[in-house]
């Protein structure tokens, strides 16, 4: 059975990370939705609130697991006894970034390989980052999430990005 890792913060979850979910589902018999803290970028949400609320919106997608890890990313596909790492792809910005960290982890892991797939054109410019800016400022986020991550969202940032959504 070929199974591989898609790790990431998925702070919060967008509709690009499930085309990935969905692509790599295709590719692979099993794939394994990881939940690491970056400390690198401020948190919305717990690691816990992100497993929850993957676990929710890939529900109805067949052969998912979704756990959370810390650590090294290759120790974990290990402990997995895994040998793939599956990772998104929106923009040439994104493949230096991707390309870099999968040769790091070649040097410490060279018998894991790291498997890029390109999202759909209509999520290329959809960032964690900046639906957590439009949020906040109460935009429109409907169409860069899940419903049900959007739901998550307006109860961290409270009911102003519903009643801005209503207004438009």
């Amino acid at each position: 059975m070929s199974i591989a890792v898609y790790p990431g913060s998925f702070d919060p979850m967008t509709n690009g990370h499930l085309d990935v979910i969905k692509r790599g589902v295709r590719i692979f018999d099993h794939l394994i939705v990881a939940v690491a803290d970056n400390p690198a970028k401020a948190s919305l949400f717990s690691r816990e609130e992100r497993v929850e609320m993957i676990r929710e919106v890939s529900k109805p997608v067949k052969n998912v697991t979704v756990d959370s890890f810390d650590g090294l990313v290759v120790d974990y596909v290990r402990r997995k006894k895994c040998h793939v790492l599956l990772r998104g792809i929106r923009t040439v910005s994104d493949f230096e970034y991707e390309y870099q960290m999968a040769l790091t982890n070649r040097t410490f892991a060279q018998d894991i390989e790291t498997i890029f797939v390109m999202t759909h054109e209509e999520y290329s410019f959809i960032s964690s980052r900046l639906i957590k800016e439009a949020a906040s400022l109460g935009g429109d986020i409907s169409s860069f999430v899940p419903k049900e991550v959007e739901k998550w969202i307006r109860r961290k940032y409270g009911e102003g990005t519903k009643a801005r959504k209503k207004e438009s």
